[in-house]
């Protein structure tokens, strides 16, 4: 069945299917919608009432707005978002499954509700890149680009040029997205949260595809390190979508740890 969340300006579209003792809150990734993480849904419906989002500004729900200090929505904010989800729904002990971006939302979420129960990570972003130094070449010469446009061109004709000088600069899903989910991706990715990994209390299972170029192997074995209560499942030859590069394989061991 699905459901609208009103939540300080933003209209979110969310399902709720299956039943069972526990919930689930079921979580995509970015550029992404519910439908994509449909196959994991149907897993953990097996045995649980699961919750599936399409985040703001994604699927069927409206965009953020801007803060009120004129800020885009960072982590936090999705995080809080779901939050009030949990208490709308009078969700309890939930299991959190994110994928990707998603990810980024539980992980925050775990390590300040000792009421989860178990924390699923896929593909999971959350781990802050290491750089090579073309890469701080290519933004500190946008961010010189970006002054002089403003300066030259004003803030309407260049902030136009700003624009297209990211899209062609940035990646796949920056490209895709529109302006204001352009910027909030700026922001989202570039949020460390490994000071928040520790303080997750929950058994937590990382699940990965060992070919992951997104969000690499080696940020769930950090992860891993960094959670308490951690441990990895790893699959050769799958990418950033290991739950649908092995669904056989991953539907098992999800439907064993969320029903241990």
């Amino acid at each position: 069945m699905n459901k609208t969340l009103s939540y300080n300006g933003v209209e979110m579209l969310y399902s709720v299917t299956g039943q069972g003792d526990s919930d689930v809150i079921l979580m995509h990734g970015w550029g992404c919608s519910k439908e994509t993480v449909e196959s994991i849904r149907a897993v953990a419906a097996r045995s649980h009432r699961v919750l599936t989002v399409d985040f703001p500004g994604h699927g069927g729900s409206s965009e953020p707005p801007l803060l009120e200090d004129g800020n885009v929505w960072g982590v936090e904010h999705f995080t809080r978002l779901i939050e009030h989800l949990a208490v709308v729904e009078g969700v309890k002990n939930p299991i959190l499954i994110g994928h990707s971006f998603g990810g980024r939302v539980a992980i925050l979420y775990a390590s300040r509700h000792a009421d989860v129960s178990r924390v699923v990570l896929v593909d999971a972003a959350g781990v802050k890149p290491r750089r090579p130094l073309s890469y701080y070449y290519k933004v500190y010469s946008f961010k010189l680009a970006k002054r002089l446009a403003l300066t030259f061109l004003g803030k309407e004709h260049g902030g136009a040029v700003v624009d297209r000088m990211r899209a062609r600069r940035g990646s796949a899903d920056y490209s895709a997205a529109s302006v204001m989910m352009r910027r909030v991706l700026s922001r989202v990715v570039n949020e460390d949260l490994c000071h928040a990994m520790p303080l997750i209390k929950a058994p937590t299972l990382l699940l990965w595809g060992e070919a992951d170029t997104a969000t690499p192997l080696a940020d769930a074995q950090r992860m891993e390190r960094l959670i308490p209560d951690a441990g990895l499942v790893s699959w050769p030859g799958c990418g950033h979508y290991s739950f649908l590069d092995n669904p056989t394989a991953f539907a098992a061991v999800l439907h064993s740890f969320i029903n241990t």
